[in-house]
């Protein structure tokens, strides 16, 4: 495997710039996703099994906001008699030549391809399936509907959408004890308590979670039926959507 740094972006006492996606965040993205998501490498693997249930031979799956291509190298390997062609879009050069460098060393050009665009201008008729991993919480809340009802408008009937997210609670004891678990849980991964706290501080603003209900009001919203949750840890779930066909 291309050689994963370990975290440290935010070991140090300083001021706290607003989180961006550079190229110190992705020589280090690896290893903070599988330190900072709780059950990563599980979602993937739920993931594949709805893809595999529910889509078509040589359907179309894109992951938007990709970054270093991990999911979709999974899915890849999980999935290597469905056919599918995997696409993976993000904004951040970095991202995507980590990305594209780990797709030629697992010899997967031919399946999985990875383009430079603002995922919000999305124009990608009869996609079979999008993947939203921890990407729609950095998205401006006044652009979300317009974005899940563009996702809607580009899959095939039948097609799905795959939310994953942090979320908020509105109950105020149980939104308070879920943070302090998940503070719990990165502790035991091995960040500090400076770390933690410059993180929190650099993604205020700029990561905003909506709750499960809101999650499931904006999926309804743009036309997705059967709308469930197919995996909750605390304060992150997961949701499938699907347009009906």
């Amino acid at each position: 495997m291309l050689p994963t740094s370990k975290d440290t972006l935010f070991a140090i006492n300083q001021v706290q710039e607003d989180f961006v996606f550079s190229e110190r965040v992705a020589q280090v993205f690896d290893d903070m996703l599988d330190r900072s998501i709780p059950f990563y490498q599980e979602v993937i693997k739920g993931t594949a099994r709805l893809l595999d249930t529910f889509l078509h031979q040589n359907d179309t799956v894109i992951d938007l906001g990709c970054s270093t291509g991990t999911t979709l190298l999974q899915l890849a390997r999980l999935l290597p008699e469905k056919g599918l062609q995997f696409k993976g879009i993000d904004n951040s050069p970095a991202m995507l030549h980590k990305a594209r460098l780990k797709a030629e060393m697992f010899s997967k050009q031919d399946k999985v391809s990875f383009v430079a665009r603002d995922i919000t201008d999305l124009d990608q008729a009869d996609t079979g399936a999008f993947l939203l991993n921890y990407t729609l919480q950095f998205i401006r809340p006044l652009r979300r509907k317009e974005f899940i009802h563009r996702l809607f408008n580009n899959l095939r009937p039948g097609g799905l959408l795959i939310l994953s997210e942090k979320k908020i609670s509105h109950d105020p004891l149980l939104n308070r004890k879920y943070i302090d678990i998940y503070h719990q849980f990165k502790l035991e991964r091995g960040y500090s308590e400076l770390e933690i706290a410059n993180k929190r501080e650099a993604l205020e603003n700029i990561l905003i979670p909506f709750s499960i209900e809101e999650n499931r009001e904006l999926l309804l919203g743009a036309g997705f039926t059967n709308v469930e949750t197919f995996f909750q840890w605390f304060n992150f779930v997961s949701f499938i959507a699907i347009k009906p066909g």
